[in-house]
């Protein structure tokens, strides 16, 4: 993992859990995040996504560079609020980094956060280097976007291996991303 300056970042950390929420405040802290905005659930973070698009002088940023949630919330877990990000009209940026903290690392669960356009999952316990590779890993490995009819989030292919048969993504221009193209 190579040093970054964080300074200038800023994270929008979803956490209902006070403990949790402090440990990962003062872990992005000692990781040299120049701002957190911390709020206790899905529908916080999306009411300050919305008050960030409207008037950034009152939410006192003029965006949010990288979203850390938990997934396990109520009344809006991060799952619907990932949903919220990616697919909502008023969201802001469809496209920003969004990491989930998670207990729930079965399989079915990764791919579930996965196909929803999560960008990276970090599970816990967690450890300060695993939230530091997780944010690397945004900057080294920045992945193109897909959009088709019941997709939209990060490319799913982590690994640049040859593909057989005829190629179904081709980056384009005018999408901001890759398009699905059927043969």
């Amino acid at each position: 993992m190579a040093a970054y300056d964080f300074d200038r970042v800023t994270v929008l950390l979803a956490e209902d859990s006070q403990f949790i929420r402090s440990l990962l405040i003062n872990s992005l802290k000692i990781l040299g995040v120049g701002r957190v905005i911390p709020v206790e659930d899905g529908s916080q973070a999306i009411e300050f996504l919305k008050l960030v698009k409207t008037d950034p002088m009152k939410a006192g940023v003029q965006q949010v560079d990288v979203i850390i949630s938990n997934w396990d919330m109520s009344p809006v877990d991060g799952m619907m609020f990932l949903r919220w990000v990616r697919r909502h009209k008023e969201s802001p940026d469809r496209f920003v980094p969004f990491i989930m903290v998670t207990g729930y690392t079965e399989p079915h669960r990764v791919v579930q956060a996965r196909e929803m356009g999560l960008t990276e999952m970090l599970a816990k316990p967690f450890t300060i280097s695993n939230i530091g590779e997780r944010l690397s890993l945004i900057i080294e490995r920045p992945r193109q976007f897909v959009h088709n009819n019941s997709y939209f989030g990060p490319d799913r292919r982590r690994q640049d291996l040859p593909h057989k048969g005829v190629e179904q993504r081709v980056l384009t221009d005018k999408s901001e991303g890759v398009e699905i193209v059927r043969g």
